[in-house]
């Protein structure tokens, strides 16, 4: 059973990586939460239900970390996307999985494709360039659908930004045939270098949120409509004792 602390109706994965496995005969949705997740999913019933809906839910947050200490007293550590990412990879590459990436333009899964073929070399992996589009008509689905379940991967990589992507997984989890169902944002611009990842001693740090939010106006903004909402949730739910 996966260590979990209830934060609100969320389950947040509290223990180290190693104890994600790949087990055979069962399906697991990975999902992500961090302070701007959490505030957006207060207002959007479908991403709220997707996030609660996770088999793993990472605490990808700095703020998310924060709020389980202060707030209820237990400390986890923050997992990254990019970090169950590896993860998972190096399972799949120790044991000759296949492994599909869903989302993000053909250009930048070709650089994906070169440098995993090389990095991971017992890895046989699948990719699809989805429309880029804000909501998928039933047509778009199907062929996503098809170009999955063809390949029949042991772990499915969805990268197309959050909500977008936890919503699409979680209203077609049932269609997907995939052992690991994990969404993981941005770490598809990160493999292929199209957008650096924090520097680590930054992540040391515990500021990789600020380092993003000097490398996009989008991100700025981001975190200037959810951080104070966020310590305000925070500074509640300790005065009311949760």
């Amino acid at each position: 059973m996966v260590k979990s602390i209830h934060i609100k109706n969320f389950n947040i994965f509290s223990k180290g990586l190693n104890a994600i496995q790949i087990e055979e005969g069962s399906k697991s949705i990975i999902n992500t939460i961090n302070a701007h997740s959490y505030i957006v999913a207060k207002s959007d019933k479908i991403f709220r239900k997707a996030l609660e809906g996770s088999d793993i839910l990472l605490p990808d947050g700095e703020g998310i970390v924060f709020m389980s200490k202060w707030v209820y007293n237990s400390k986890i550590k923050k997992i990254a996307g990019a970090d169950i990412h590896v993860h998972l990879l190096n399972l799949a590459d120790a044991k000759g999985l296949r492994c599909f990436y869903l989302g993000a333009s053909q250009s930048t899964l070709d650089i994906i494709k070169t440098k995993q073929q090389t990095t991971y070399p017992n890895i046989d992996f699948g990719f699809y360039s989805p429309p880029f589009k804000p909501v998928f008509n039933d047509f778009d689905n199907k062929v996503m659908l098809q170009r999955i379940n063809a390949f029949q991967p042991d772990i499915l990589f969805v990268g197309m930004t959050a909500p977008k992507q936890e919503k699409w997984v979680h209203q077609n989890k049932e269609f997907i045939d995939a052992k690991i169902i994990c969404t993981i944002g941005a770490v598809f611009d990160f493999v292929a270098e199209t957008k650096k990842r924090a520097p680590k001693w930054v992540i040391a740090c515990k500021m990789e949120w600020l380092y993003r939010s000097f490398t996009a106006w989008r991100l700025t903004k981001r975190y200037m409509y959810s951080t104070p909402l966020f310590l305000l949730e925070m500074l509640t739910l300790k005065i009311k004792g949760h």
